[in-house]
């Protein structure tokens, strides 16, 4: 009887850890909807960020970092400084540092939308909010 010798190599892919040692991503609810951070490295933060209809995030800025807002799909309004926009799948915006900024979600289906943050510092905690539908704002 031949025996079968298997030839086929495999490669194994070693790649570095997608989240810092805080450990694997977790979602974080929010009364707006939740997000998930996705990849974290030095210098930058990717977001999986979902927007319930008819809810919107706060009017705020950032001192540390700007962000690239990219929808996967449903409807987004974004206020950047004096400017509003609407945007649908794929397409995107830039919100620069220390710019006011708000995102909404105007329709009937959730809105989901990655975010790239790129700073030197890229904590929950740099959030200047200037209005908040849930009372998060400091007096």
């Amino acid at each position: 009887m031949a025996r079968y010798q298997d030839t086929t190599q495999t490669e194994t892919l070693h790649l570095a850890p997608a989240i810092t040692s805080r450990g694997v991503a977790a979602t974080e609810l929010r009364p707006w909807g939740a997000f998930t951070v996705l990849e974290e490295g030095r210098g930058y933060k990717i977001k999986r960020i979902e927007v319930k209809p008819g809810h919107r995030l706060s009017l705020q800025m950032h001192h540390h970092r700007s962000e690239h807002w990219i929808v996967v799909s449903g409807t987004a309004r974004v206020t950047c400084g004096e400017l509003e926009v609407l945007l649908s799948n794929n397409e995107s915006t830039y919100v620069p540092q220390c710019t006011s900024h708000r995102l909404e979600n105007p329709g009937v289906i959730p809105l989901v939308l990655i975010e790239v943050q790129n700073g030197e510092y890229l904590g929950e905690d740099d959030i200047i909010r200037y209005q908040d539908d849930y009372a998060r704002t400091k007096d």
